[in-house]
Parts: C-alpha cells; sequence; structure tokens
C-alpha cells in the first residue's frame, strides 16, 4: 500500500466526483429501503445516464439521471417525517397481494412518496412515523437507538401485576428470546384489562405474541409513542409533519 497521499487538487476533488453511494441516494429518494435498493439494482432495475447500474457502491453525482423501473427519479429532498394515526384494518405496505387496503392508499395525494418506520399490523392501530428517507427509516427501527415502543393494551383475561413482573427480565417464547418489557396494569374490569406495555426492539406481533404466553388475549392495541414522537391527539386517519426544527433536535443528524 503507497504511503504516497493523493495530489492536492485530486484530494480536494475527490469527495465532490464521487458523489453518494447509489443505494444511499435511491432511499433518501423515497424509492425503497437501502436493503430494497440494492434488489433493485441486483434486478437491474436501475439506469444511472441511460447505463444500467448492479452495484451498490457504485456512485451518483449532481446532474446524473437516475431511472427505477423505467420512471425517472427525482433528486432526494429534504429530509421529511411525519406522525399518521394509523386505524384498524390497514396494511403497512405499499402492495398486498391480497389486495387489502394499505396506509398508503389512504394518505392524501398532496404528500412526498413516504416509507414507514416500522410497521404495524393489520388489527393494531395508533402512532406510525413515515418518511420519504429509507435510510432514516432503517436507523430508526434500530434496537441500538434505546428507544422506546410505548403501547395501550386491552387484554382478556386473568391479569395482575405479579403476572407481568416477570417481564421486566424478559422471556423466551418457543425458543425466542425477547428482551426486557415495561408492562403495568392500568385498570381492570372483570376479565378485562388495559395495560401499558413499553419495549425497545419491537419485533413482529411482539406485543401480542408475549401476552398470549402469559395467557391474555389482545382485543386492542395502540401504539401511542414511538420514542420522543407521541400520538398526541391525531385523530384517525390524520397525518401531521413533525416540525423541521423538532426533527433537528430529536435526529441532529437527519
Amino acid at each position: 500500500m503507497s504511503d504516497t497521499p493523493d495530489p492536492p487538487e485530486e484530494a480536494a476533488l475527490a469527495p465532490a466526483i464521487r458523489g453518494e453511494r447509489i443505494a444511499k441516494w435511491l432511499a433518501r429518494a423515497g424509492v425503497a429501503s437501502r436493503r430494497d435498493a440494492e434488489k433493485l439494482l441486483a434486478e437491474g432495475r436501475v439506469k444511472v445516464n441511460n447505463t444500467v447500474i448492479t452495484h451498490p457502491a457504485s456512485f451518483v453525482t449532481p446532474g446524473d439521471l437516475v431511472v427505477v423501473n423505467g420512471t425517472l427519479v427525482d433528486p432526494p429532498a429534504r429530509t421529511r417525517l411525519f406522525r399518521y394515526h394509523k386505524p384498524t384494518g390497514l396494511m403497512t405496505t405499499h402492495r398486498d397481494p391480497e389486495g387489502r387496503p394499505t396506509v398508503f392508499q389512504k394518505l392524501p395525494p398532496s404528500l412526498p412518496r413516504l416509507v414507514s418506520v416500522g410497521r404495524l399490523d393489520l388489527n393494531s392501530e395508533g402512532l406510525l412515523l413515515l418518511t420519504n428517507d429509507g435510510t432514516l427509516a432503517r436507523r430508526l427501527e434500530l434496537p441500538s437507538n434505546g428507544w422506546l415502543r410505548r403501547y395501550r393494551v386491552r387484554v382478556f383475561g386473568a391479569v395482575t401485576p405479579e403476572l407481568l413482573a416477570p417481564l421486566a427480565k424478559g422471556v423466551t417464547i418457543g425458543g425466542e428470546r425477547y428482551g426486557p418489557i415495561e408492562a403495568g396494569l392500568d385498570s381492570r374490569k372483570g376479565d378485562n384489562a388495559w395495560l401499558t406495555v413499553a419495549l425497545r426492539e419491537g419485533r413482529n406481533r411482539e406485543v401480542r405474541r408475549v401476552m398470549a404466553h402469559l395467557g391474555l388475549e389482545v382485543s386492542r392495541l395502540i401504539r401511542v409513542a414511538y420514542g420522543p414522537f407521541q400520538l398526541g391527539n391525531l385523530a384517525r386517519g390524520e397525518v401531521a409533519e413533525v416540525p423541521a426544527k423538532v426533527l433537528r433536535e430529536q435526529i441532529p443528524d437527519a
């Protein structure tokens, strides 16, 4: 390996010439998550300046023309984040093979193309974060953020604080280990109870699986917070943009 530095003019120009990796560029443009963008590349569905690009480490520079599936992609806009009150009965996907209605079909047409930060299943409701930046979406999904996902959960069954207490140390279900879960009993009437549940991993159907493990049937599941972002008084189906100032405060390098 040579220790000879690049000539000053080349060193200064290299970052500007190199641009941004195509997979990241596509994610920021809201085309897909970075992982899905890499699949598009591998399938030969991406062109830059009329040349098919297949490697995610290829670079895009200002002024390049990027086409995905025959459609010209606009350069990434500034990063935006939205709070959405997802009703039950909607899939958190852009296309559903069974033809069920999706979150994205119900959004106002004036919004840019968005991707979700994580998911809420068909029968779950509450706060769903949406962004035009696929890279940000992936970042906010990572458990390493340490962000709590907080839920209000209505369950049917015999529930006591003593039943919930062991969840604080985590639980193993069917050989799968779940991390610590905060669960508190808020109210109880007969065999129905409301709980507040908070967790940091947010795996697929985690709350429902853990409650079933305890012998409790979930009849309603509402996400009320995702990290610092709250459902607040958003009406069902309503969407509200997180102010740019708040976004910078909570995610400084977004």
